[in-house]
């Protein structure tokens, strides 16, 4: 027997010790619980069962997905078309592919249209089941006829355009939570705001519908699917405009708000809207109709008293001085250069945070963070922003600020770093100091 002299005895208990702890099993553990992921995916499909495709004309649960940031991992409910994935413990696993972006939303992979979740999701049930009812929508979106937008908005970074959405918000707030008479006055100053801000902002109109379409419509899906008893969605939808109305970013956000309001309004009026809604009738005007109200009213500024409007301008104004800096900081990256900048190619895909867009009017949005991958490769942006240029039909170009002193060319820059794909190169562009990213010839 080999004895261990004292000088080592420590040190070799140490070594052994951590050994033991770095065992494999423990560094394969999943990072998806797959026993938890196989009963949040049995809620989406009970809660899917109980609206039996009521809503929408169409049964939302589907191929779904869980997915971790930071690994990659998934946890399926099917398996795919591909055999990508494999059996495991009542679900399916693998990795999602890094040409695909990690967010909540709805994606093409395998052969078939999935909705992702991130896990891990909400643990407050009702917060989880909205979630995931929300993203579900956003997988038979196509089916319905709707197409997901980009429109700026830019009008709701300005000061008149979020007075009179605050406005219209605070009216929507008291009609949910008002009845009777009460109700319909608030309905009645709620369509009257939303008419002002249109006509102040011809574009305002079509740009706020698409985005309540697509972002609205979900939202309104999440709420009312989501478990919650029907007597307490109009609270929940008041509680939610309240908590988004003083955010920093509306344009590309404000649907999230707007869009469960006026839908359990339209379900409380006792009308059919929905399909309409589909085809691209206003909310504002489906309301105003359902309550018996115009569209418009005169003494539209007066009413404004009613929902503490000075007050409310005075903050606007405050925020229109403040915000101005940045935008103009903004204009100057992204604008007066240098940058990097790339076009859309083959499988173009980005994911946002919608709470950090900043619309620069006539030119695109920029994204504090963001995560672009096409053919070109993926660009990663976790501060600083990118700028996605924004034309009919849609995205038409990313640009990140480049390194002011770089000489060769930049694969990393401040917040942001390119991986190119192979056969692509960045380049000189035709502006001192600017680059592009190209296809080899």
């Amino acid at each position: 027997m080999t004895r261990l002299n004292p000088t080592c005895r420590f040190a070799c208990m140490l070594l052994l010790a951590i050994a033991v702890t770095a065992t494999p099993a423990a560094a394969q553990s999943p990072a998806i619980d797959p026993s938890l992921a196989a009963r949040y995916f049995r809620e989406a499909e009970q809660l899917s069962a109980a609206d039996g495709g009521h809503l929408w004309g169409i049964v939302l649960y589907g191929p779904m997905l869980f997915a971790d940031r930071g690994t990659r991992e998934l946890a399926a409910n099917t398996a795919d078309d591909a055999g990508a994935l494999e059996a495991r413990a009542g679900v399916y696993v693998g990795t999602v592919p890094s040409d695909q972006n990690l967010a909540n939303t709805a994606i093409e992979w395998a052969g078939q249209r999935w909705t992702m979740v991130l896990w891990p999701p909400p643990a407050n049930r009702y917060d989880r089941q909205r979630l995931m009812m929300h993203e579900l929508f956003h997988r038979v979106q196509p089916a319905l006829g709707l197409a997901g937008s980009d429109r700026g908005n830019a009008h709701l970074e300005t000061k008149e355009g979020r007075v009179w959405i605050r406005l219209e918000w605070r009216a929507l707030e008291e009609a949910l939570l008002r009845g009777g008479v009460e109700r319909k006055q608030a309905v009645a100053d709620a369509v009257a705001f939303r008419a002002k801000r249109h006509a102040l902002f011809p574009e305002a109109g079509a740009e706020e519908s698409a985005l309540e379409q697509n972002e609205g419509l979900a939202e309104y899906t999440g709420l009312t699917l989501s478990g919650l008893p029907a007597n307490v969605l109009a609270d929940r939808a008041a509680v939610g405009l309240a908590d988004r109305e003083g955010s920093e970013r509306l344009a590309r956000s404000f649907a999230y708000g707007s869009g469960p309001a006026y839908g359990v309004l339209l379900d409380e009026a006792g009308v059919e809207w929905r399909e309409r809604a589909v085809r691209g009738a206003d909310l504002g005007a489906l309301l105003a109709e359902a309550y018996g109200v115009p569209p418009a009213a005169s003494e539209v500024e007066q009413r404004a008293g009613a929902y503490d409007g000075e007050r409310l301008i005075a903050a606007e104004t405050r925020r229109a001085e403040r915000i101005a800096a940045e935008l103009a900081r903004l204009k100057e990256v992204f604008l007066g250069g240098p940058t990097l900048r790339l076009v859309p190619e083959g499988s173009f895909r980005y994911a946002f945070d919608p709470n950090g867009a900043t619309p620069l009017a006539g030119v695109g949005t920029v994204y504090q963070t963001s995560r672009v991958s096409a053919d070109w490769g993926v660009l990663t942006v976790e501060s600083g922003g990118v700028l996605l240029e924004l034309a009919e039909p849609g995205i038409t170009g990313v640009v990140v600020p480049a390194p002011a002193d770089a000489v060769d060319p930049p694969l990393e820059g401040e917040g942001w770093r390119l991986e190119l794909a192979e056969g692509w190169r960045v380049v000189p562009a035709e502006t001192p100091g600017s680059w592009v990213v190209v296809k080899e010839e």
